[in-house]
């Protein structure tokens, strides 16, 4: 019985894994984006500017042509944090630790895209894309050994050295210039963006903006503050805090460690930002509202899975926290005449960097306005302010949810063109890493 059993479960896998594949259709039309060969800062170890693993750094430079020439878009690359050593060993024997185990070049597309059709306003900039590999959003210094093992925290030094690498090759003539990231390179964003001015001429327009980046001290579900206690422990692991904002840690003393989140940050930026984020960000969701140490008996599964699942309680703590998001922005939104904010209400984690929901026909938009034209219109000064907040979930038609607004049975009864297939694949891609995990 048990083997008839194991049979099925994975005569069902393989169903999945056909329907995954079937299902996995190209996101965006024409030319995904092209791709763009690695960079090693070769510089870098004269600074002490390593990965964990004490590899090199290194970017992805496509070069601008006509009036951009002289334009540069710098994009920090996300992918989480690790606070503990033993997070960090793991993470030095992969790609978010080391470049050795990167992919030598990589697919540039939405905000990257040098596709004039793609992406109007910067699609003939210089753009760069910063590898991560140091665990702490480019903002740690310090390192640790035990006698036969050394891992490196060098965030800070490997942002310096790729800064001081692309200068020579003209981004110290910039005359406009961009600094984002996508997730734990959005928050860089924030630590950095100030910083970024500096190093350009002063006549430079130098603006930045975060993309899923505005992580929030949130309560959590089991009333734990999570997302506080791991950036605590990473602050001190990786010594970031002598690279934070030092006005920003005198207004926290004796938590300093605050200031590695951007609500506290924000207001002590000088440099225009602007704010992409999801006031249901997915990431934020599954490991800040409904981290896995607040639901240990799994009530959370079903709703974090799809959201047509989420019972009143829990769309009423969803609904608390883009509540709390909002608060958190709202002195910015009121008050900071040279930012510009994007807040959807879809169930997304970095918007920016696919044509999907950057620049498409089907893209997320708020009040008929996509995230690529509320972000020109922010950069360049076109119009009034570019200050977009969504209505609350489930009101906007145009999200292109992870977690889908039906479900995958529903969307296989009715696949029309045009449908959600992201959120289908995110759903089947879940399923399967669940079985085969178990």
């Amino acid at each position: 019985m048990k083997k008839t059993t194991r049979l099925l479960d994975l005569t069902a896998a393989m169903i999945l894994l056909l329907l995954y594949v079937a299902f996995s259709l190209p996101l965006v039309s024409g030319d995904p984006g092209r791709r763009v060969s690695m960079t090693l800062v070769r510089d870098a170890a004269a600074l002490g500017a390593f990965c964990l693993d004490g590899s090199l750094p290194a970017y992805h430079l496509d070069r601008g042509f006509g009036a951009g020439s002289n334009n540069w878009l710098l994009q920090f690359e996300g992918g989480g944090w690790c606070n503990d050593i033993a997070s960090c060993v793991e993470r030095a024997k992969t790609r978010r630790g080391s470049t050795r185990y990167m992919g030598k070049t990589v697919v540039f597309s939405g905000i990257l895209s040098n596709n004039a059709s793609q992406n109007p306003d910067f699609y003939n900039w210089n753009k760069v894309r910063l590898r991560y590999c140091d665990g702490a959003s480019f903002a740690g210094d310090s390192q640790h050994g035990n006698g036969t093992s050394l891992l490196y925290f060098r965030g800070q030094r490997i942002w310096n050295a790729i800064i001081l690498d692309l200068l020579p090759k003209g981004l110290s003539k910039a005359r406009k210039a961009l600094l984002t990231g996508c997730s734990a390179g959005g928050l860089s964003t924030f630590l950095h963006c100030d910083n970024f001015t500096s190093y350009l001429p002063k006549n430079a327009s130098v603006k930045c903006m975060s993309d899923a980046g505005f992580f929030l001290d949130a309560i959590d579900v089991a009333a734990n503050r999570t997302m506080r206690s791991f950036y605590k422990q990473l602050v001190s692991l990786q010594g970031i805090q002598k690279n934070l904002d030092p006005t920003c840690t005198h207004a926290f003393y004796p938590e300093p460690s605050l200031c590695f989140f951007p609500q506290y940050i924000l207001r002590f930026i000088e440099t225009p930002f602007f704010i992409l984020n999801s006031a249901y960000d997915v990431f934020q969701f599954h490991h800040g509202l409904v981290p896995p140490s607040a639901d240990r008996t799994g009530r959370w599964n079903r709703c974090k899975l799809n959201v047509t699942s989420c019972n009143p309680h829990q769309l009423d703590a969803l609904q608390g926290f883009r509540k709390d998001m909002l608060g958190a922005l709202m002195n910015f939104f009121r008050n900071s005449s040279r930012g510009g904010m994007f807040i959807n209400s879809c169930f997304d984690h970095c918007q920016s960097a696919l044509e999907e929901t950057w620049l498409s026909p089907t893209s997320p938009r708020i009040h008929d306005k996509t995230i690529a034209e509320t972000v020109g219109d922010w950069y360049f000064g076109r119009g009034e302010e570019a200050k977009e907040i969504d209505c609350p979930y489930p009101c906007d038609k145009t999200c292109h949810n992870l977690i889908p607004a039906a479900s995958a049975t529903d969307f296989l009864a009715s696949n029309a063109p045009g449908h959600n297939y992201r959120g289908t694949q995110f759903t089947l891609l879940l399923l399967l890493i669940n079985f085969f995990g178990s």
